[in-house]
């Protein structure tokens, strides 16, 4: 019942969760000479560099490999840009922590759907870029809001649990940075899962390595999602939509009751 009392609480707050989301917004692109143009810049930038070298430098036979590589890689940026913000938002916002009382979850959560916001504003690149590819679109990309659901559930209840730990070891964002660096090469962001092979022996012990990656790696899972919605025009799997659906509200629930045990200590740790 404790839980549900704090989400009414939560729910009492949504104009806070709103306007910081308006000032994150606003923040992130003052000063700014292209703006909220960023938002398309920064991915086709990124995926400008990746094509290069992995259509010149390293060769492959991928079809529409640009379409393939920004469909991975918005939801990745989503997902990074929030694990690391959303991480720091305790710890960043002290001053309002020892004098204002507010949900203390409003401001990893407020970061988290700055980011989502982030993350639809530059989704038009993509289906423009599916377009003058012109790569195959079909009507299984309307399934997308439930994969983003998914990787939302995901993300929040992962960075309530790293906010908590950072609050009380500082070190949790340098680590942070190697952690999601070897994350998001064991992400098929800029490869296709498909590449990693369904039989690999190591030590003596031989198992499917492509299965074991989307049942260890929820981002995996997630990304192969996105891949099957937006660059392979089917549907995911059933088995995709439960098992990665219950990890993600199992991670949101653990990474909310962790949170709501150690906030009353914020105060005096900031």
């Amino acid at each position: 019942m404790g839980i549900l009392r704090h989400l009414r609480e939560l729910w009492q707050y949504r104009e806070l969760i709103r306007n910081l989301v308006v000032r994150d917004l606003k923040v992130r692109y003052k000063s700014s000479i292209f703006g909220i143009a960023w938002s398309w810049l920064n991915p086709l930038l990124m995926m400008v560099v990746y094509t290069i070298f992995f259509t010149v430098f390293l060769p492959n036979d991928i079809p529409h490999y640009p379409v393939l590589l920004l469909s991975g890689l918005l939801p990745w940026n989503f997902f990074n840009d929030s694990v690391f913000q959303a991480t720091a938002s305790i710890v960043g916002n002290a001053h309002l922590i020892k004098k204002v009382y507010f949900p203390r979850e409003v401001l990893p959560i407020s970061t988290v759907l700055s980011n989502l916001v982030n993350f639809l504003v530059a989704l038009p690149v993509f289906f423009a870029l599916v377009f003058v590819s012109g790569a195959p679109l079909t009507w299984w990309a309307l399934l997308l809001p439930i994969t983003i659901l998914i990787q939302v559930a995901f993300t929040i209840g992962l960075t309530l649990f790293l906010t908590t730990l950072n609050v009380f070891f500082r070190d949790t964002q340098i680590i942070l940075g190697v952690i999601m660096l070897a994350w998001f090469f064991l992400t098929p962001v800029f490869y296709p899962i498909e590449i990693v092979p369904q039989e690999k022996t190591v030590l003596g012990v031989t198992f499917n390595a492509q299965l074991w990656l989307r049942r260890l790696n929820p981002m995996a899972s997630i990304i192969a999602s996105y891949r099957d919605l937006l660059y392979r025009g089917a549907p995911t799997g059933l088995d995709f939509l439960l098992r990665t659906a219950v990890t993600a509200l199992a991670v949101l629930v653990v990474g909310y009751l962790v949170f709501l045990r150690y906030s009353p200590r914020f105060g005096e740790e900031v």
